[in-house]
Order: C-alpha cells, then sequence, then structure tokens
C-alpha cells in the first residue's frame, strides 16, 4: 500500500468516527495524551473560546508571534478543503506523511473506557505533532465549547473568549448564560483571561468564574478599545499601552475587533503570568503581524472581474458582519449571492440579513450530510428577491454564476463553511487560488 492510499485510509477511519462529544468529558483526551507522554506540556500555548473570531485571532497571534521570532503551531477547525489545514507550524500545513506518523501514534496507545470523537482523535494529533516539533508557542482554537471540549487539557498562558451567541444549543445549552458558561469552562486558576463579549449578562458569568478562578479578565470596551480611524485602520487603546495607525489584513469592521483581542492577548503575554515568563513583542512586529494576517474563507477575495468573494458566515451573528460590509462596501453594485445553510441554523434570519442586499440568488448544498435542502429555503429567499435559482451542487452553482454574472458585479459564497470550503475547492482545481 503506498503512502497515498495509506493517508487516504486514515482520513476515512477518522471521518467514521463519531463527530459530537462535548458531554462526554475530558478523560478519553487525557488517556491518550498520558500514553503519548503528554506532548502539550512540552510548549506554551495560548487557549481561544467563543462563538465567532476565533479563527481570525488565533491567525493574528499566531502570525504575530511567528514575525516576533518564535516556532508557532496553529490548530484550528474546521478545515475548508484539506484535513492538513487544521495542523500548522509556522504558516506551513503538516504534510500527509506527518498526519500518518501523528494518526498512527494516537492509534497505538489506549482510549480509556471509549472510542474516541473525530474531534479528541485529530487533537490528540495536533498535540502530538506539536509537541515533537520543537515549537515554542501553540495556538489552540476550541471546537465546540469550552469545559468539556478535548482541547481544554491545556495550561496556558492566557485564555481568549472572543464573543458569545447563541449556537449549538443542544450540546452547550439554551442561553446565553449556559453557553457561556461552557465556554468559560477554559478559565483556568491564575491564568488572565481575555475576551470581547458585550452583553452584560454574558460578561457577568465569566466574571464570577474568573473571580471563581483568582484569574485576571481584560474586557473589550472597558479594559481595551480599538477606535476605527479609517477602513482597516485602527488605534488600540490597551491595558497598558497604546498604538497608533495599526492596519490590518483582514477585511470588515469586525476585524477590527478581533485584531484588538489579539493586541490584548499579546499585551498579557508581554507582562508574563505565573510560570510563563515575558513574550518579547516589538510594536513593529505586532505592526507586520496585523498586516500580513491570512485567514481564507473569511470575507476573502478570489477575483476581481466579476469580484469573487467568500465568506463562511454560518450562524446570524456571522452573517450579520457579512450584511454590515455589503452595505458598507458593496452598496452600489450588484450582487449575486451563492448561498447554502446547514440544517440546524437559523436559515430563515440569515437569508433575511443577506437577501436585501443582493439581486439574485443560487442556492446549493454542500456534501455534508447535514446541508439544508434549497427547496426549503426557496420560499424565504422569494420573499426578498424575484431571481431566485437552485443548483444543488456547490462548484456547478460557483461555475453558473461565473458565466452569467457580469464583470463589472460581485458573486458572493456564503452560508456555510462548507459550501466555501467546496467553492475553493472549485477556484483551487482552476488555479485561481
Amino acid at each position: 500500500m503506498n503512502d497515498n492510499t495509506e493517508f487516504q485510509k486514515c482520513l476515512a477511519e477518522m471521518y467514521g468516527l463519531r463527530r459530537f462529544g462535548i458531554i462526554l468529558g475530558l478523560e478519553t483526551t487525557e488517556a491518550i495524551l498520558r500514553e503519548l507522554g503528554n506532548p502539550q506540556d512540552r510548549f506554551a500555548s495560548v487557549h481561544i473560546a467563543g462563538t465567532n473570531g476565533k479563527g481570525s485571532i488565533a491567525s493574528y497571534l499566531s502570525t504575530i508571534l511567528r514575525e516576533a521570532g518564535y516556532n508557532v503551531g496553529l490548530y484550528t477547525s474546521p478545515h475548508l478543503v484539506r484535513f492538513n489545514e487544521r495542523i500548522k507550524i509556522n504558516h506551513r500545513e503538516i504534510t500527509d506523511q506527518e498526519v500518518l506518523e501523528a494518526y498512527n501514534a494516537v492509534k497505538k496507545v489506549g482510549y480509556g473506557d471509549r472510542e474516541p470523537t473525530f474531534f479528541e482523535y485529530t487533537t490528540a494529533m495536533a498535540f502530538y505533532h506539536f509537541g515533537h516539533k520543537d515549537i515554542d508557542w501553540a495556538i489552540i482554537e476550541t471546537g465546540m465549547g469550552g469545559r468539556m471540549d478535548s482541547t481544554n487539557v491545556l495550561k496556558p498562558a492566557v485564555s481568549v473568549i472572543s464573543n458569545i451567541s447563541l449556537e449549538h444549543q443542544m450540546y452547550l445549552g439554551d442561553t446565553l448564560e449556559k453557553i457561556a458558561a461552557e465556554k468559560g469552562g477554559i478559565i483556568k486558576n491564575g491564568t488572565p483571561v481575555v475576551t470581547g463579549v458585550s452583553q452584560e449578562n454574558v460578561f457577568a458569568v465569566l466574571q464570577n468564574l474568573a473571580d471563581e478562578r483568582s484569574a485576571p479578565i481584560y474586557r473589550l470596551g472597558m479594559d481595551f478599545t480599538a477606535e476605527e480611524t479609517g477602513r482597516n485602520r485602527f488605534t488600540y487603546h490597551g491595558i497598558y499601552e497604546a498604538w497608533e495607525n495599526l492596519r490590518t489584513s483582514l477585511q470588515g469592521r469586525h476585524q477590527i475587533e478581533n485584531a484588538a483581542i489579539a493586541l490584548s492577548a499579546c499585551e498579557v503575554l508581554q507582562m508574563g503570568y505565573g510560570k510563563h515568563p515575558s513574550v518579547a513583542i516589538p510594536v513593529d512586529t505586532i505592526r507586520k503581524g496585523l498586516l500580513t494576517t491570512k485567514w481564507p474563507g473569511r470575507l476573502e477575495k478570489i477575483m476581481d472581474s466579476p469580484l469573487v468573494i467568500l465568506d463562511g458566515a454560518h450562524n446570524l451573528s456571522a452573517v450579520e458582519n457579512l450584511s454590515r460590509y455589503m452595505e458598507e462596501e458593496l452598496s452600489e453594485r450588484k450582487i449575486t449571492l451563492v448561498a447554502g445553510i446547514l440544517g440546524d441554523k437559523s436559515y430563515e434570519a440569515m437569508l433575511g440579513n443577506l437577501l436585501p442586499h443582493c439581486t439574485r440568488v443560487i442556492l446549493t448544498r454542500s456534501k455534508i450530510d447535514r446541508a439544508l435542502d434549497p427547496l426549503m429555503m426557496k420560499p424565504v429567499a422569494e420573499k426578498y428577491i424575484s431571481d431566485v435559482q437552485i443548483v444543488n451542487d456547490v462548484g456547478e452553482a460557483v461555475q453558473h454564476a461565473l458565466k452569467t454574472v457580469p464583470k463589472d458585479e460581485v458573486i458572493c459564497i456564503s452560508g456555510s463553511l462548507y459550501v466555501v470550503g467546496e467553492a475553493r475547492a472549485f477556484f483551487e482545481s482552476r488555479g485561481i487560488v
């Protein structure tokens, strides 16, 4: 059996594992990592939870720390096109052979009382890989929640909670306060917390958890702020520092808030807490890191003529950010929306936010079994615009849009990271990205 066959076999076995396990506890992950020699203890880490913005914040931090001269691992999910995107060191994706090595290492050890979920397995693989590559820092994004997320075996230098809105209610709870308690589970004793949470009732939950664990907590809008000074430009007023004329590479006003949260985490790292010594991050490094950060599939421009934008807005809060971007940046241009949404999302509200900015929509569905049938979305879409089409395959939907949209108009592909991933694969196959 050749290496590519082995690689595909290991991916198939992983994808065959149970997908979710938020209420199952940490025992299985701890058992695997213990048998692997606890590789997560060999590097310092930043742990990031929240509803939206986790990946952007993680990408900002990994880029800034890399620019500062550190070897940096990055673990995020889900991937858009390739599994390897989930695990990176210094911006380089894990190779197929390294995936195989990590997969086989985990497969050889005991699981405890039950088989691991897909995310538990991949988390163990990421920590194994990082632990054997002599990295200095790992930026780790939670999968779904926090308290029982398999990444919550870490002892980070700083915990980050981006923001909180209603999501995954079957697993995390049916109120913002319950979800905050789950995501706030990443707060550790004596470990500083940085958050962008805006709701007072939600922040109160995090504050109580931080107080119980003697953890300093820094809040966007209170302990640090970001003053927008132009498109993608802002001044950061931090915990101790103030940095003017900063600019982000990522599009959308919400990215200024994400950048500010990342910068606050940098300040905490510069101060040092507990066993973690202070980290040298010069301001020039911060400026360059913000400018060079990349995060595919999030307001990502793929083509200019027509303008093609990929945005993996997959819940109402993220869709509101995309809607605001359409209003502020694209209001003078005709927009064709290519949209596919998962069945557990608020598709009526999502379409209601996006379609008033559009002249046409092509409804589609990703290959994942949780994808919503476009026929269910069609009556909702027709409340807002008359030009509603259905093309069930994402690649074919994108191709149809490219053939029928004039060069001076806009195609926006959104509704799900899975749809964006399949669209990006379409463009990659044609050498466009």
